[in-house]
């Protein structure tokens, strides 16, 4: 599932400060901001990958990635639901 994209044409110049942008939010608090107010948080530990390909006679491409696993969220000990029967006691209430 796509979170954000954004692919456009831009000056080399433009996109060495675009990533000196992205390495300094990763050096600061580690998370990158994205469109008008968006941002994730990179964890401590990530898998990276460097990719360069030639797409054709003419085209070349780089590709950065890099990914982590989020850690589930821990439940509150009050928010975590018994099995159905457990601890629970069932009064016998003597027939008439």
């Amino acid at each position: 599932m796509d979170i954000y994209e954004d692919a456009r044409t831009v000056p080399r110049a433009d996109l060495a400060a675009w990533l000196r942008q992205l390495a300094n939010q990763l050096e600061s608090d580690g998370r990158i901001f994205y469109g008008a107010a968006g941002a994730v948080t990179v964890a401590d530990t990530v898998r990276c990958e460097l990719e360069i390909e030639r797409e054709n006679e003419t085209e070349l491409s780089v590709e950065i990635e890099f990914s982590w696993t989020v850690p589930a969220p821990v439940q509150a000990a009050d928010e975590v639901e018994k099995p159905t029967g457990e601890d629970e006691q069932v009064e016998a209430t003597p027939e008439a």
